[in-house]
């Protein structure tokens, strides 16, 4: 059977090409491609021009979304589009349509990932037979869970990210009260997603009264992504506030990554995909990274034996969404 599948995210659209000869088994895709998704008024737009030009005819289809899929209907978060099972069945022309969210989606594909294709942070003690959570900072902050049940891993989509903000300590806490002046209530994805870098990069500036250097002011004015321009500084380790900023983004997402390996018993693993985990690994390698994770009072000791991996593999909600359509 062959499957179209697609990751649809807030910056790119990547659709590719599934051969499934057999259930469970995922071939490489046979033909793939990106689109930038700003310049599309949709999904069927891109799915249209794809399919014309492979001149493929697929049997199934199956999208992840970024954005909460309610009913076979989605409403992108970072994307003006409407997505939906049916529209999609009627412009692909067949009934054997999925959409999840993309979280739902990368859940599905971290069984598909080799060694080669993670980075461990935290070795723990590994259980296939338990749970597993994704955590996921790219355009949004994304959560998910794969839960063990009957012999089975189902992922489970949640709009955990969204979630408020809970500070850890007096820097956080200064952090909170400066977003929440600027704009009111403050979630977890204010601060661990791409535009977060820039918010607490701007914070931290301000915080502590030392103007940037006119060379920062050049590259961040000239720069397409501040916050990537940020990142790039802080990896370079030529401007101590953006270090700064990036270490305090990594303790936010630590310990917002150890509150979802509590609420999912996660010790088949807690994945770290997005797009910018791989970009700032060096941060996320960092003992306070881990530090922020355990960080769980006496509970402490339990959050050592969860499993915890960066994805480095750039497709694995493309390699989940068509592991799911291969079974529709």
């Amino acid at each position: 059977m062959l499957v179209l599948a697609g990751d649809v995210g807030g910056t790119k659209t990547h659709l590719a090409l599934f051969d499934m000869e057999r259930p469970g088994a995922l071939p490489p895709p046979r033909d793939q491609t990106r689109f930038p998704s700003q310049d599309a008024p949709g999904l069927a737009d891109l799915v249209a021009a794809f399919l014309k030009r492979t001149g493929a005819a697929p049997q199934a289809a199956c999208f992840g979304v970024a954005g909460p899929v309610v009913r076979g209907k989605v409403h992108t978060v970072n994307l003006p589009w409407d997505v939906e099972t049916a529209q999609m069945k009627s412009a692909l022309g067949f009934d054997k349509v999925a959409v999840l969210n993309d979280l739902e989606a990368t859940a599905y594909g971290v069984g598909h990932l080799g060694p080669s294709q993670l980075r461990t942070l935290q070795p723990g003690e590994p259980d296939p037979e338990r749970n597993a959570a994704v955590i996921a900072a790219g355009t949004g902050l994304g959560e998910s869970l794969l839960v063990r049940a009957a012999g089975r891993a189902i992922a489970v989509a949640t709009e955990g990210g969204h979630t408020d903000f809970a500070p850890i300590d007096d820097e956080q806490i200064a952090l909170l009260r400066d977003l929440r002046e600027k704009e009111g209530r403050v979630s977890y994805e204010r601060i661990v997603a791409g535009p977060g870098i820039a918010r607490v990069y701007e914070h931290l500036r301000r915080a502590s009264g030392e103007p940037e250097t006119a060379e920062v002011t050049r590259r961040l004015s000239e720069a397409s992504d501040r916050s990537a321009a940020i990142s790039a500084l802080a990896l370079e380790g030529s401007d101590p506030v953006a270090v700064k900023t990036l270490r305090l983004f990594a303790r936010v997402y630590g310990s917002e990554a150890g509150n979802l390996a509590l609420r999912s018993l996660s010790f088949a693993g807690l994945f770290i995909a997005g797009g910018i985990a791989p970009k700032v690994l060096p941060f996320l390698e960092d003992a306070s990274f881990l530090e922020a994770f355990r960080a769980k009072g006496r509970l402490a000791d339990l959050m050592k034996r969860f499993p915890v991996h960066v994805v480095l593999e750039e497709s694995c909600a493309l390699l989940g969404a068509a592991a799911y359509g291969g079974t529709l």
